[in-house]
């Protein structure tokens, strides 16, 4: 990164910081609580802009590299892990139209979503497993001028909240495609909302195609290259969500060093403790070392996605085993009132289990590294 771009990229992350203090933070622990979807926090994102941030401009965005995107969501997720995955899962969602998608499609779908105005989500995960996306079982078949789409896809983020859905079906016996579905589409249905351990407030649950018939102009690119495609997506969205982990992990070590300073005992302050030091150092060696990972991870996948997978696969399990870790140690330092409600590292230890999980478990990463390792 030359000097120039540093300080712009410092600036930024500055102004992200803020919106997020400001227009975040506050709403956090009642999207918890309440178990609803962060709308304040992202209103506040909305009128400031970043939604727009991951599209071209050309279709209402802000043309914003992948780099300035996990920044936004790194500091997004630092107070805030579901408002984070809000922000980052439109981006995600509609990579695969705005790389494939004909024109005219992603006119009709993305400028509302850069706006703030309308939800994207995406439909990858089945009842049977979300690792082996080739075996899905979701279907689409071409019905003269539309495409008829059945099946039943799993665990799908902003379900119910959001309007547009990218769906990875099967188009023939090896061959996949990406259609985009509305939620009033006739056919599609929702199953019951998850209770879930973390993330509380991002809605989750089975998203439903029976009979669903879209327009034929709803595919995205040749129906036939869909998993192609979206191996290229995934390795975009690893580092989205690698950011979502490393702003878990940098909250909970914001918050562990807050307390420990404010901490009292035995007549001085904890963070005077060598053991409470030694902790705190190991936290952020971690998070250092997370971060520096991801960022190598950026650029390379900026320079070709395709080669940059297997630093993508890295930088995701690190970041999400780095939040998990830093978290629990983060409510061990909190003594009693880490195991309370009234802290958000009670918050940010549920939150950070499912990056270990999501987009790609990290025992499937691990393959991935290995594989590449091992090439010749």
């Amino acid at each position: 990164m030359q000097a120039m771009e540093k300080q712009a990229y410092d600036t930024f992350r500055d102004t992200m910081r803020r919106i997020a203090v400001d227009k975040v933070e506050p709403h956090a622990a009642e999207v918890d609580r309440t178990k609803q979807p962060p709308v304040k926090a992202y209103a506040g994102l909305r009128d400031a802009g970043i939604p727009s941030l991951g599209f071209p401009e050309e279709y209402g965005g802000q043309g914003g590299d992948l780099f300035s995107q996990v920044i936004a969501v790194e500091e997004v997720a630092r107070v805030c892990a579901t408002s984070g995955l809000s922000l980052l899962t439109g981006w995600a969602a509609l990579d695969p139209l705005v790389r494939f998608g004909s024109p005219q499609l992603i006119r009709q779908i993305v400028p509302s979503v850069a706006a703030g105005e309308k939800i994207a989500g995406w439909c990858l995960t089945e009842p049977q497993g979300g690792s082996d996306l080739a075996a899905l079982k979701t279907r689409a078949v071409k019905d003269g001028d539309h495409w008829v789409i059945n099946g039943n896809k799993r665990f799908i983020t902003n379900a119910t909240w959001a309007e547009w859905y990218l769906v990875l079906a099967r188009t023939g016996e090896k061959e996949y495609g990406i259609f985009m579905v509305h939620r009033d589409d006739p056919g599609i249905s929702f199953g019951k909302l998850e209770n879930k351990m973390g993330l509380r407030g991002s809605p989750t649950a089975d998203v439903i195609f029976d009979d669903c018939r879209i327009p034929a102009d709803r595919a995205i690119g040749d129906t036939t290259r869909g998993y192609e495609y979206m191996g290229v997506s995934l390795t975009i969205s690893r580092p989205l969500i690698s950011a979502q982990a490393l702003g878990i992990a940098q909250g909970a070590l914001d918050e562990a060093v807050k307390y420990t300073r404010d901490r009292k005992q035995f007549g001085q302050s904890v963070s005077r403790f060598q053991m409470v030091r030694g902790m705190i150092a190991e936290m952020a060696v971690k998070v250092e070392s997370s971060r520096s990972l991801l960022y190598r991870a950026v650029e390379a996948i900026e320079a070709d996605p395709v080669q940059g997978r297997t630093l993508a696969s890295m930088a995701k399990m690190l970041c999400s085993d780095t939040a998990m870790s830093v978290a629990t140690d983060a409510v061990q330092l909190h003594g009693g009132y880490g195991y309370l409600e009234d802290y958000p590292v009670e918050r940010m230890m549920r939150d950070a289990k499912i990056t270990q999980i999501y987009e790609g478990t990290n025992q499937i990463q691990r393959l991935i590294i290995a594989k590449s390792v091992y090439a010749d």
